[in-house]
């Protein structure tokens, strides 16, 4: 394999919709300074989490990965980045990569919403391995209107078409 299809690019987080058939979430990744766009489907839940720390809104008690940040962090540990490192039978998977307070890094296995939503509250990189940009025919826009055209690509696809992200 070449080193290009394992080298991951980082992205930014474009948005969250709702896939128009199904009303599942999707979040949009983004190669930075190209359009190249990455639709994941994720859950309810995990689609929750990411969009309040998108917005800066923030809750009474700890959800999840405000745990999960605080045990990390609590440990001595810092989370280093994640990634997104395959496409597997319609699937997603990712990587949460981690120092922990002796420096040794670790790679945990997760949802890549869950790796997403984590690395936001830990202001950590989110990564993708550029084999999984392949993989899962992302949209390659150059027109000036990528929302209008993002929108139509999503909803001429079937989920055989797209890594949807089985949950």
């Amino acid at each position: 394999m070449p080193a290009t299809a394992i080298r991951p690019v980082e992205v930014e987080i474009r948005g969250l919709i709702l896939d128009p058939v199904s009303n599942t979430p999707i979040v949009i990744l983004k190669k930075p300074n190209e359009n190249v766009f990455l639709p994941i489907w994720i859950g309810l839940f995990e689609a929750n989490a990411i969009a309040l720390e998108l917005e800066g809104v923030g809750t009474p008690r700890p959800m999840t990965h405000d745990l999960l940040r605080s045990m990390v962090e609590s440990l001595g540990g810092k989370v280093e980045g994640v990634m997104v490192h395959a496409l597997v039978e319609n699937t997603f998977h990712a990587k949460i990569l981690l120092s922990d307070a002796r420096g040794q890094s670790h790679e945990i296995d997760a949802r890549p919403s869950d790796a997403i939503a984590l690395a936001l509250r830990c202001r950590a990189p989110i990564r993708v391995v550029e084999e999984v940009f392949r993989a899962a025919h992302t949209l390659d826009s150059a027109e000036e209107d990528e929302e209008e055209r993002l929108r139509e690509w999503l909803e001429s696809l079937g989920p055989d078409q797209l890594g949807k992200y089985n949950m």
